[in-house]
């Protein structure tokens, strides 16, 4: 899944691609580099952010997809959390809601993903965006993670999403210390017993520049550590942002892999 943030404070790359013609060029070149979907946000969800009006994220996001709908044959994603932004997306050419609240935000969001049919990533997080690193907190982290995940895939499944639509994310980053992520990318296992695939998004996150002591652009490597080693497990959908490097790193694991 190739990230396209048409944001100017998203962590890693705000502002890069914040006009109309730059998000959409980027999208076309993370499709030319091999992504499988592409993930379009117009509101960063980076710690300490504010959220934005629903005129505001619809304006930096709807033209994305509506143009890179027409321009390349792939999935595409909305990564909000408002049924408004949604339901313009989805008339736009969007398929799937990549939800960081898991339908908690706004009740009006998962009716609206059945009724449309459409995917749905639920992810875990506590708190919101500009609360959510004050001071996290857990006994069992990854128990938690798994808990609360399971009540909303009960409220999705309840709301009439079918199965098949539903994708989890354990939300590294989101409410959570290194130990937190750490702890969460080692128990893959459990997650998968949730029953639902999985999507991992840890490209250039601050938990690697506090293992690496690397600024967020030069994470690359670090991220490609993280997805070579999820991959091997099973996670099923990998959030990035070098869509290139990461398909060269799962490539040659692929070849050693081989007998």
């Amino acid at each position: 899944m190739g990230i396209v943030n048409v944001t100017p404070d998203s962590f890693s790359d705000g502002g890069r691609y914040l006009s109309k013609h730059d998000a959409i060029a980027h999208g076309e070149a993370l499709a030319e580099a091999g992504a499988d979907l592409l993930d379009l946000g117009g509101e960063s969800t980076r710690p300490g952010s504010r959220s934005v009006s629903v005129t505001e994220e619809q304006d930096r996001v709807v033209p994305v997809i509506e143009a890179l709908a027409r321009r390349v044959d792939l999935p595409l994603s909305v990564d909000t959390t408002k049924s408004e932004v949604a339901q313009a997306a989805f008339l736009a050419g969007a398929t799937i809601v990549n939800d960081t609240s898991a339908g908690w935000d706004d009740p009006r969001l998962l009716p609206l993903i059945a009724e449309q049919g459409l995917g749905v990533v639920l992810m875990h997080r506590r708190g919101t965006p500009r609360t959510m690193q004050d001071a996290p907190q857990y006994q069992d982290c990854v128990a938690e993670v798994c808990s609360e995940l399971g009540e909303a895939l009960r409220r999705a499944l309840a709301a009439g999403i079918r199965e098949p639509q539903i994708v989890v994310d354990p939300g590294i980053g989101f409410g959570k210390r290194l130990e937190d992520n750490l702890a969460l990318i080692r128990g893959l296992a459990d997650l998968r017993q949730l029953g639902f695939p999985i999507l991992l998004g840890v490209s250039r996150k601050s938990f690697l520049g506090q293992l690496t002591g690397k600024t967020a652009a030069e994470r690359d490597p670090a991220s490609h550590a993280v997805h070579v080693w999820a991959a091997s497990r099973g996670v099923e959908i990998l959030r990035v942002h070098d869509v290139a490097g990461t398909r060269d790193a799962l490539s040659v694991v692929a070849a050693l892999d081989e007998e």
